[in-house]
């Protein structure tokens, strides 16, 4: 498998930080924009789109601010790749972004970032924040 490369990219969010926490980390929030469908058991989601799925180990979250998904093999051990989402909230505007962190392989990063366009538009479509 060829190594995969850190990227961010920030997206503006027209909501509330605690509305946007919502739909970044429960699995009926997740299913709703990110997958077809989201399932949890404990620490553990699985992410499905279409006929394919992956699980992934929720790492960490701190309430309405970001959660960090670890993506496990196929024997349910933790990969070095994940992804987070960041609710940022500008203290001075109150202007609320999300931030995400994902890897992907070096020749795939701009379809990458488009993929996470499409999936944050429909986020804010549900938000009612276009």
């Amino acid at each position: 498998m060829d190594v995969k490369v850190r990227y961010e990219i920030e997206f503006p969010i027209n909501s509330s930080p605690q509305l946007l926490y919502q739909y970044i980390s429960t699995p009926s929030g997740l299913s709703e924009w990110f997958a077809d469908n989201v399932n949890s058991r404990g620490e553990f989601f699985t992410f499905i789109w279409n006929d394919s799925e992956e699980k992934a180990r929720l790492a960490s979250k701190k309430s309405g601010e970001k959660v960090k998904f670890k993506w496990v093999d196929t024997a349910g051990k933790d990969t070095d790749y994940f992804f987070e989402l960041h609710i940022l909230e500008d203290e001075l505007t109150k202007d609320v972004s999300l931030m995400i962190i994902d890897f992907a392989e070096e020749d795939e990063i701009v379809e990458a970032k488009q993929l996470w366009e499409n999936q944050i538009s429909d986020l804010k479509h549900l938000l009612g924040s276009v």
